[in-house]
């Protein structure tokens, strides 16, 4: 099969479609045929050399994909060949195969085509993890999501929305913040020139900054707020102040899903299937894609990425 390699860390410049030996499912997997996968910031950071591969992992870039079940493994049940699947991945996503574990394995929502479903598995799990299970947001509360154009931002709005949040995000400029009040948003903050603690206090942020953000998103929680920092975007360093956090009865989690046990992770996919799907089916949360692109030029999909023009979701489709 064909897949996209990294060569090097470094820019876009450095990934390669090229022929490597095709996956083979494992007790407990399934070959997925992959139809399209989908572009993840950390998928930037993986080509820079700055996200490593967890053991056992495949070298490929991509952590969701769409497609048909190919293959199963060993005591696999429930699925079947030929089955339509979006999955989440801890790699792999950019190429014509990849091996998944069961557990991993969504439906396709009634009302999504089967290349689109590739932008779905990694942000709802993503949001509803972080939100709901980690934060336990909750009906009336006020929530602060930065970065809401993304592929994550744009579905937490939706979903905090469904939820009935009052939901606020930051942004970077009037067209980002235009789609983000079209998806729900009470309230859109330009970071480059407002603050956004003006707008809180909130209950839960999700930020998918990190860095400086750490210490402006404390002082922005409100008692008993709950902060989870899922990005590191700005850096690995940030100030906290005690006291804040002591006085207010604040919680700071910091999560990932990609090194997550496999046991954890079908535990988020049922769940969020679960909760998210009739939201999708229904209407109230829409997959947001700014553009597809082939597989083999997931350079030139990097290089957009790296720009952060795009609103939603950037997905790559096998021939």
């Amino acid at each position: 099969m064909k897949a996209v390699t990294i060569k090097e860390a470094g820019g876009p410049e450095v990934l390669e479609w090229t022929e490597v030996d095709d996956p083979s499912p494992g007790p407990g997997e399934v070959l997925v045929d992959v139809v399209a996968g989908a572009l993840n910031r950390a998928d930037i950071m993986q080509r820079m050399g700055l996200y490593p591969v967890p053991e056992g992992t495949s070298p490929y870039p991509g952590l969701e994909v769409s497609g048909r079940i190919g293959a199963i493994g060993q005591g696999v049940t429930g699925w079947q060949v030929g089955d339509e699947v979006c999955a989440l991945l801890t790699g792999g996503g950019y190429a014509q195969r990849v091996a998944v574990p069961a557990g991993q394995l969504f439906t396709v929502p009634q009302g999504i085509g089967l290349a689109e479903a590739a932008g779905l598995p990694e942000a709802v799990a993503t949001v509803w993890s972080n939100i709901v299970m980690t934060a336990e947001l909750k009906e009336g509360e006020t929530f602060l999501v930065h970065g809401g154009a993304g592929g994550v931002g744009t579905m937490a709005i939706q979903i905090a929305k469904a939820l009935g949040a009052r939901v606020v995000t930051t942004v970077g400029g009037p067209e980002k913040a235009d789609r983000a009040r079209e998806l729900g948003a009470d309230v859109t903050v330009d970071y480059r020139t407002r603050d956004f603690a003006e707008h809180g206090p909130y209950d839960v942020i999700l930020d998918v900054v990190g860095g400086q953000y750490l210490e402006r998103n404390i002082r922005a929680l409100a008692t008993d707020g709950r902060l989870v920092v899922i990005g590191l975007q700005d850096g690995l360093e940030g100030n906290l102040n005690l006291a804040d956090l002591v006085f207010k009865r604040l919680s700071v989690h910091g999560t990932t899903l990609r090194t997550r046990p496999a046991a954890q992770k079908a535990a988020i996919v049922a769940e969020a299937q679960a909760n998210v799907w009739p939201m999708i089916e229904s209407g109230a949360v829409r997959l947001i894609i700014d553009r597809t692109l082939p597989m083999s030029e997931a350079a030139e999909a990097h290089r957009l990425m790296d720009t952060g023009r795009h609103v939603g979701k950037i997905l790559l489709v096998n021939d």
